[in-house]
């Protein structure tokens, strides 16, 4: 018995190691296998012997892609409820999401590949998000290796941030590009409570990037429990 268990744990390290990307569907229901890509409202997974499998954000709860979770939310475009990915990046007590950046993986220009490219026209919340068409590339040639962007490329898609607070309402985009200091501030403010500290940093800051946020969401996450 000893030994069947040595050797079920050794073929799920050995599968781990092969295909760290993986989708959560359900509770304890999973599929591994190598990612491709993802529009934000569905993600394209290499599994062997099954091939290229699509999983809907309405039909899953999340994926992990090279170390990041992606969690399917609904959000509120207009009138109208959607359910996208959004990209984990802090939780705790106050939770900090993205979509958007650099999570398209693609292969040197001079190999010879096929892409996919869907189309990523989000349209989300009141701050920008209408109209970001950087889709992410699904590629079906394989390999995973970090590429030097061509010269002449394309700018990197813009990241959008989303923070959220369990009960104090539904997720809200903040920005992050210094258009709207004063709002990100007032919304940092409501949602960041209970630090004396980390509410006199905030009051005391001129201009929000990227980092500031992350950093002021962790300090948070970690000083309140």
């Amino acid at each position: 018995m000893k030994t069947l268990k040595l050797l079920v744990v050794f073929c799920l390290l050995v599968v781990a190691a092969k295909a760290q990307d993986a989708v959560l569907i359900s509770e304890g229901n999973f599929v591994r296998g190598e990612i491709k890509g993802t529009n934000y409202e569905s993600v394209f997974i290499q599994i062997e012997e099954q091939g290229l499998k699509e999983y809907k954000a309405k039909d899953i709860q999340s994926f992990l892609w090279n170390g990041d979770t992606y969690v399917s939310k609904p959000f509120i475009v207009g009138k109208k409820g959607v359910i996208k990915f959004f990209r984990l990046i802090e939780s705790g007590k106050v939770n900090l999401y993205s979509v958007g950046g650099t999570s398209g993986v693609d292969e040197p220009v001079a190999q010879p590949r096929q892409k996919v490219r869907p189309a990523f026209g989000v349209g989300m919340g009141t701050g920008g998000m209408g109209g970001v068409g950087g889709g992410v590339s699904i590629n079906l040639g394989g390999g995973r290796g970090g590429v030097e962007r061509p010269a002449g490329a394309a700018p990197k898609p813009k990241e959008f941030y989303f923070i959220e607070k369990p009960g104090t309402g539904p997720m809200q985009e903040i920005a992050v590009d210094g258009s709207r200091t004063a709002a990100t501030k007032a919304l940092l403010l409501q949602k960041l409570t209970g630090d004396e500290g980390l509410t006199e940093s905030i009051k005391a800051t001129e201009s929000f990037d990227d980092k500031v946020l992350i950093a002021l969401v962790k300090s948070y996450n970690e000083s309140v429990k």
